[in-house]
């Protein structure tokens, strides 16, 4: 019992240092859709270790952690989705380093494709 709760307090560290990552991250990225993805991609790696690491140190909570798990698993992505589409949308501006933009050159063609239709 005592080896899980040390195996259990290294992934809840290990959690924790994933989401220290994902915060500075937001500080040193050069645009907001950066920061979403470096934001939902640590903080949700890191809640799921940190879950994992309580769990295995208090395994009556198993049954609620899991639901936590669940419902980050399917919200962060949805909501950073919603968030970057949001923010193209309102116009702000991609870094001066971004490559590509796909989203932009979907719509493009997607609006192109839209007037030869009406022709």
């Amino acid at each position: 019992m005592e080896t899980l709760k040390i195996i259990g307090a290294f992934i809840l560290l290990s959690g924790s240092i994933f989401i220290f990552l994902g915060s500075l991250g937001l500080v040193r990225m050069p645009d907001v859709y950066n920061r979403i993805q470096a934001g939902t991609k640590a903080s949700t790696l890191g809640t799921l270790l940190s879950l994992t690491g309580i769990a295995l140190m208090m395994p009556s909570w198993w049954t609620r952690l899991l639901l936590l798990a669940i419902f980050i698993i399917i919200t962060n992505p949805v909501s950073s989705h919603v968030l970057a589409r949001a923010s193209h949308k309102a116009g702000i501006k991609l870094s001066k380093r971004t490559v590509s933009d796909k989203y932009k050159a979907y719509n493009q063609s997607k609006e192109e494709e839209e007037h030869g239709n009406e022709s």
